[in-house]
């Protein structure tokens, strides 16, 4: 495969998940989408997870669907699993995985969870507010004895990151799939009706 982008980000943990993002990543950008994560679990049966999304987001179920029958075709042919697995293809969540240092910057300004692979300060978790990216680095606004405070952890630090579910992730997600045309008004007015509810 060669040193590529893939090495550098939170797409793929393992040599052997790399070497699948290297075949799988192409194939499903051809089709138009971007390659958020992938992970083969281990198991009875080895599930090969992949996470597509749209460049602006939005994938639909049926365009997962398509994508599982393109994946399959091309590792059929690679064959880079030695043993049985199963294919899922989804979508990222509204919660999705931050896999890109560009996830960073597009979603500033939201809550989220960072997880880095040594100790930083003497802790490996952080949660806060993304404040963007500077060089290499992401910035979290954290909570430090009950002051703000912003911080960079270089990418290369991190071994996992996510967006925290909150009300405000929730209602831009649904402007969002609306502006798209992905959902339409009652089913837009039926789901901001629901989380209310739950609000109360």
């Amino acid at each position: 495969m060669g040193e590529s982008d893939t090495v550098t980000d939170l797409v793929a943990h393992t040599a052997l998940d790399r070497r699948l993002a290297g075949i799988v990543a192409p194939a499903v950008e051809a089709m138009g989408f971007e390659l958020v994560r992938l992970r083969l679990m281990a198991g009875k049966t080895r599930i090969l997870q992949i996470m597509a999304d749209r460049p602006d987001g939005g994938i639909e179920v049926d365009e997962c669907a398509e994508i599982s029958t393109v994946v399959s075709a091309v590792l059929d042919v690679e064959d880079p699993i030695e043993d049985a697995y199963v294919l899922e293809v989804s979508s990222p969540g509204i919660d999705r995985p931050l896999t890109r240092l560009k996830d960073f910057e597009a979603w500033e300004g939201y809550e989220a969870k960072l997880e880095t692979t040594e100790l930083i300060d003497g802790r490996r978790r952080f949660k806060g507010l993304l404040a963007g990216t500077e060089g290499d680095e992401v910035l979290i606004e954290i909570d430090q004895d009950g002051e703000p405070v912003t911080i960079g952890l270089k990418f290369d630090w991190l071994s996992d990151a996510k967006l925290v579910l909150t009300d405000e992730l929730i209602a831009e997600t649904l402007r969002t799939r609306k502006a798209a045309g992905t959902i339409n008004d009652a089913d837009f007015d039926e789901i901001e009706t629901d989380t209310a509810s739950e609000e109360e």
